[in-house]
């Protein structure tokens, strides 16, 4: 949706007489009952290798003082159906986490989700920040 002082959002929730919605600009510039006008269409951000390290909004737009961006490869739909189970890449490579024990006992899948779940106080961070540095031993 577009405002009607040109602050672009996200429609994030829908009551009868109610829409959420999350703003990506100036927040000031809204107000309860202002006009907003539909896109028509979902929400795209743009893509490609010119956005490689640069910092950038959540619409794209450059924040890092660097002028605009140009040679985008075009645009992609924030939200996107996933693919089906059969179309994806099978999972062929092991996810190292550096614990011996959970390599040998629980291999993780590179690319799979996994949840790490336990009481307060039981290493669940330390599992999780080990895994991602002993990734640098793999990926250099």
């Amino acid at each position: 949706v577009t405002f009607a002082s040109g602050v672009r959002g996200v429609i994030s929730g829908l009551e009868s007489d109610i829409a959420s919605v999350v703003i990506f600009g100036e927040d000031r510039e809204v107000k309860e009952g202002d006009a907003v006008e539909c896109a028509g269409e979902l929400m795209k951000v743009p893509v490609g290798f010119s956005l490689l390290g640069r910092v950038v909004s959540p619409l794209g737009v450059p924040l890092d003082g660097e002028g605009a961006i140009s040679g985008c490869d075009g645009e992609n739909p924030v939200e996107v159906k996933a693919p089906g189970i059969m179309a994806r890449q099978p999972v062929s490579e092991p996810l190292q986490t550096g614990i011996k024990t959970i390599d040998m006992l629980i291999p993780i899948g590179r690319g799979q989700r996994e949840l790490i779940i336990g009481d307060r106080k039981t290493g669940k961070t330390s599992i999780a920040l080990d895994t991602i540095i002993n990734q640098k031993r793999y990926n250099d």
